[in-house]
This record gives structure tokens, C-alpha cells and sequence, in this order.
């Protein structure tokens, strides 16, 4: 002890020993809460993400009600023919007129000969 005080040894000694003991455990009480903060962060994180899925889950349910909705809405084969009209997207026909045109164009030759 640095100076000799009216106070008994044995209680500063005491003292002494409870503060060391809590400068001694300070850090691993520093490291624990750091730890608990980051279970905690990293729960709450994956509930958030289940979360988003659910609310995902349900909006990818909404859109495909909306598209069947639509599909049973009307008739898709007088739709398919329209479409097919208006956009000259039928790929057989093409395919056909073009086979048309190139043996207009280039009759077959005669093989064997």
C-alpha cells in the first residue's frame, strides 16, 4: 500500500481484489456482449429475409393468379390467330412461302445421270 491509513489492511486488500477482479473481466464481459449483439443482429437479419421470401412468395402467387385470370378471360385460339395476323409472326407459313419461292427460283436438277 502507498500510504499507511486508518482503514484495516484486510478491507483495502479486499477492495484491492474486487477491483482487479472486474478490470480482469472486463474484456471477456466486452467480448460476450459483442458476441450476444451480433446473434442477435444476425437473427434478426434472417427473420427479415424470411420475410421478403413470404412476401415474395405471395406476390409470384398474385401474378400467376393475374395471368391465368387473364388467360380464362377470353378465347385464346380467335386471340391466337389475330395476334398471328396483326404481328405476320406465323413461322410455319413463312417457312412454307419461302420453300415456295426458292424452288420457284431454282428447280430441282435431275440426279443419277
Amino acid at each position: 500500500m502507498a500510504n499507511p491509513t486508518a482503514i484495516n489492511s484486510q478491507v483495502t486488500d479486499a477492495v484491492t481484489q474486487s477491483n482487479v477482479k472486474v478490470i480482469g473481466e472486463a474484456p471477456a464481459m466486452a467480448m460476450g456482449s459483442i458476441y450476444q449483439t451480433m446473434a442477435h443482429s444476425t437473427g434478426v437479419l434472417i427473420e427479415n429475409t424470411v420475410s421478403a421470401q413470404q412476401q415474395q412468395n405471395s406476390l409470384s402467387l398474385a401474378a400467376a393468379n393475374q395471368g391465368v385470370m387473364q388467360v380464362y378471360s377470353f378465347d385464346t385460339t380467335a386471340a391466337a390467330g389475330a395476334s398471328e395476323k396483326i404481328a405476320q409472326t406465323g413461322v410455319a407459313d413463312n417457312l412454307t412461302s419461302l420453300l415456295t419461292v426458292l424452288n420457284a427460283l431454282n428447280p430441282p436438277q435431275p440426279t443419277g445421270l
